[in-house]
């Protein structure tokens, strides 16, 4: 607990300082601790620390993890993995919000679920044949799908370059994924991670996704 208040302070004041930067109020952007991986214990912790949102990449791990932490009062979880359609209705019984939607299927069974939804849609920006995401060129029927939904609240775009270890380098898909934001009247940016997250707060990212700053670096049992 100790390591982790001091890694959550770091990584707060990152936060703060590239808001600043930006001329942006810290607050308007979100902390997600990313979970994956790790165990429920992990989620306690980081809640005892004030942190309420948490990212899992995995349907079934964080189904084994859901009992153990199903108590947390406002604790969000939110699904930033690839999701399959046959495992929707799981996962919107799971998630309060899911940000990889990437097709009006996914949209209509995540819909079907008659759960409230918070989504955001994922748009690959780069030709990684390992990155998931809607192709910019269909972003406009996906929005329209979505906005059909009446369970789904949709509440912007996210994203996930490259990894690299120079922060500069996913600046310009940052960008981009802003501009697409801004023409479709979209507020939400989930972009940005541990090595990277000022890059991404400076190109007006609303949602950080970190988990190796916190936690350390994920080792499968």
């Amino acid at each position: 607990m100790e390591g982790l208040t001091e890694k959550l302070a770091a990584v707060r004041l990152r936060i703060e300082r590239a808001a600043e930067r930006a001329r942006r109020d810290p607050s308007d952007v979100l902390l997600l601790a990313v979970t994956k991986i790790f165990p429920a214990s992990a989620i306690r912790d980081a809640y005892d620390l004030g942190l309420r949102d948490f990212g899992e990449n995995y349907v079934q791990e964080f189904e084994g993890k859901a009992p153990e932490v199903a108590g947390l009062p406002d604790a969000r979880f939110h699904l930033i993995g690839h999701l399959q359609s046959n495992k929707s209705a799981k996962a919107a019984e799971l998630f309060q919000t899911i940000q990889t939607v990437d097709s009006a299927k996914l949209a209509r069974r995540l819909n079907e679920s008659g759960r409230p939804l918070d989504v955001m849609i994922e748009v690959k920006l780069s030709d990684e044949d390992a990155k998931s995401g809607v192709d910019r060129a269909q972003l406009p029927e996906l929005i329209q799908a979505i906005r059909a939904c009446p369970n789904l609240n949709l509440r912007g775009l996210m994203t996930m370059p490259p990894w690299s270890e120079d922060p500069e380098a996913p600046r310009a898909i940052f960008r981009t994924l802003r501009e697409l934001a801004g023409e479709h009247g979209l507020r939400g940016l989930s972009m940005g991670m541990s090595a990277d997250l000022e890059t991404a707060i400076e190109e007006g990212s609303t949602c950080v996704r970190v988990g190796t700053a916190l936690f350390g670096r994920r080792i499968r049992q």
